[in-house]
């Protein structure tokens, strides 16, 4: 299991959004590659970056800012935000990024993400972000009719490196991992399953290396960290005896 901070960006700056609304965002930190640094320094093994006004925009937004980070750190960084076409995929792998996440256009084009899952094995990520079980897209804006687990159907057996499982009621709220509908996903899915939005505590931690999470492949955390309710040495330390 990786455990992964988050960098959301917004007008070049590392935040955190209380369930996706882009009116409640809280500054952490006005130099996204340092906070990156940073991370990297206290022994992550892997960085997760979302560019938020490039979800809403359609493409990337923060570029400058994702491409400090790449020059400043060695880690592996995976990618979302606005990443809806195949040159964009293309031109963010040629620049460093180790995987990237595709949300909107899997709901809207599962057929684009089925060729770059083709195209470039391992380095294309699907992300599902849900709003009472139903996928909401567009930077969390529109709730579709869709299920959560029918979106990640559509890509078993077509390459996709990993399922990144947002619970958006959670997310920024410090209440805990969605467990119940993440490990459901995790057994429905062949696909890796990462547990993203709400991760509030070490008793999270804890039950993430519990063995009922054994199937996961990973989690997300970005506001317990950067309030300091997460000793990241403990917390790896733990992670990493799973």
């Amino acid at each position: 299991m990786i455990l992964y901070p988050a960098i959301d960006l917004k007008n070049g700056q590392c935040v955190r959004l209380k369930q996706g609304d882009m009116a409640q965002a809280t500054i952490f930190n006005d130099d996204p590659a340092a906070q990156a640094a940073r991370f990297e320094a206290q022994g992550f093994e892997a960085l997760h970056v979302v560019d938020l006004d490039g979800a809403f925009a359609g493409e990337a937004v923060n570029g400058a800012a994702v491409e400090a980070i790449l020059k400043r750190v060695r880690f592996p960084v995976q990618l979302g935000g606005g990443i809806r076409r195949m040159e964009q995929v293309e031109a963010w792998l040629s620049r460093g990024i180790a995987r990237v996440i595709i949300g909107t256009a899997a709901l809207r084009d599962p057929d684009f993400v089925k060729a770059a899952a083709k195209a470039f094995p391992g380095k294309v990520a699907v992300g599902i972000d849900a709003r009472d079980g139903r996928v909401a897209v567009e930077g969390w804006a529109e709730t579709s009719d869709m299920r959560d687990v029918d979106l990640g159907k559509r890509f078993e057996d077509a390459g996709v490196a990993a399922i990144i499982y947002t619970n958006i009621a959670r997310d920024g709220m410090l209440s805990g991992l969605d467990f119940e509908s993440t490990i459901a996903l995790g057994h429905a899915l062949t696909i890796p399953v990462i547990a993203s939005g709400g991760l509030a505590s070490m008793a999270d931690i804890r039950r993430l290396a519990s063995p009922d999470c054994a199937h996961l492949a990973g989690a997300i955390t970005g506001r317990a960290l950067y309030d300091g309710r997460l000793d990241p040495a403990q917390a790896l330390r733990l992670i990493g005896n799973r």
